[in-house]
């Protein structure tokens, strides 16, 4: 803890700091990123799933997820995407956008891993008059690869899994559900911006 901290608040600034409530959320996050079996069998984590990080606005989402991705096992490294950042790829490229997160790289077993932050933020987009719910594509699209080659990926979200349902439909809801490990920030845990 006291690592991440420091880590904290070299890259968010001095103002930095972890509560002690976030503590058990941080744990389990810390047990999937170094893959320990036994405590992650205690946790009830599966190591094979990705992460769904679920927590009010501004509680440290995903300031968390940099902040353990150095613990990440080479091999389960992921980048951060905001699911902003990929509706607005959608809208100037279109489907071809779509395909850097859905398709393997060439001489790879498994997508490249991906943390997508803040579902549910994003707005859907139109290109050229296509309209497309751009994160459920992807999703959609990486759980069939999850399936085949257990490619994994994250997702930071403050959206109920009612509101998953009703923004993507009980579709995705219930892929997910294969998907993911639900982590939770407790419920009184304060905005830290």
């Amino acid at each position: 803890m006291e690592y991440l901290e420091n880590q904290g608040k070299t890259t968010y600034g001095s103002s930095f700091h972890i509560s002690e409530m976030d503590h058990p959320t941080i744990y389990k996050l810390l047990i999937y990123m170094i893959k320990d079996e036994k405590a992650a069998i205690n946790q009830n984590i599966d190591l094979s799933k990705g992460i769904l990080l679920s927590g009010s606005i501004g509680c440290g989402k995903t300031s968390l997820m940099n902040l353990v991705r150095p613990f990440a096992y080479h091999a389960s490294d992921y980048k951060i995407k905001t699911c902003r950042e990929v509706s607005f790829e959608f809208a100037k490229n279109g489907f071809e956008a779509i395909n850097c997160y859905t398709l393997k790289q060439t001489n790879r077993s498994k997508l490249t891993g991906y943390c997508f932050d803040d579902l549910g933020a994003e707005q859907q987009i139109k290109h050229f008059g296509n309209d497309c719910n751009v994160m459920a594509e992807v999703l959609i699209s990486r759980y069939e690869q999850f399936v085949e080659n257990k490619s994994v990926t994250h997702i930071t979200t403050n959206l109920s899994a009612s509101e998953i349902e009703n923004n993507y439909g009980n579709r995705l809801r219930s892929r997910m559900r294969q998907m993911f490990n639900l982590i939770t920030f407790d419920q009184n845990t304060k905005d830290k911006r």
